[in-house]
């Protein structure tokens, strides 16, 4: 029974890069407001209600690829290595992606990925999904911080969060700023770390004037 299920599965799956990879190349030919979804489902050789079906509008024919970063932050916190703390984990994690030339991090040159995120980045309706996503992240990212912290203060857990997120997303930005001025990946590396490394040392001071210094047991209700 198993192996049927795994099929249609794949099969499913293959079909959704099939319409996504279909219609991000239309939009960087045409662009994305001068592309009407009938032309995606056509090229992509699927009817309109199932573009629909795996699609629920055509902002998320693009920025779907956004849903997969929503919870990396929050498992990077949860799943720690004993001893390590939260910004250590997530300050760690963002130096890998830029040896990884993680696109997300912004430091990535190649032709593709460019011409990708300035699609979206040009593009009002796509930036608006955009912060949807970034906010999904914030979200799950307080969930895991307000865990690791042990603590009962939401608030502080939220507010830290959204000083994670905004962080990573000006580092990533600065990034973008400096390849599209023509500078390769391998040249920025060394100033996309010293920022990484400087931006999370403010990011590690802020948090120990309001992590405890003792282990905080929740209140119980």
């Amino acid at each position: 029974m198993n192996a049927p299920t795994g099929l249609r599965e794949r099969k499913k799956q293959r079909t959704r890069e099939t319409i996504s990879d279909t219609a991000i190349a239309l939009f960087l030919e045409r662009g994305f407001d001068q592309v009407p979804v009938v032309d995606i489902a056509a090229a992509a050789e699927v009817s309109k209600p199932t573009l629909f079906t795996y699609f629920p509008t055509k902002e998320d024919l693009v920025v779907h690829r956004f849903a997969d970063h929503q919870t990396v932050s929050s498992t990077v916190v949860a799943e720690r290595p004993p001893g390590v703390s939260p910004i250590a984990a997530l300050h760690r994690h963002f130096l890998d992606g830029l040896a990884a030339r993680d696109p997300i991090t912004g430091l990535n040159d190649d032709e593709d990925v460019l011409a990708f995120h300035h699609l979206v980045y040009s593009t009002p309706s796509l930036v608006a999904r955009v912060g949807r996503y970034l906010a999904r992240a914030e979200e799950a990212l307080a969930g895991a911080l307000a865990e690791a912290l042990d603590s009962d203060r939401e608030t502080t857990a939220a507010v830290l969060a959204g000083q994670v997120v905004a962080t990573e997303r000006i580092l990533a930005s600065a990034n973008w700023r400096r390849i599209a001025a023509g500078r390769s990946a391998d040249a920025v590396h060394p100033e996309a770390v010293a920022d990484a490394d400087q931006a999370y040392t403010l990011l590690r001071e802020g948090l120990a004037r309001v992590a405890p210094q003792q282990p905080h047991h929740r209140r119980r209700h």
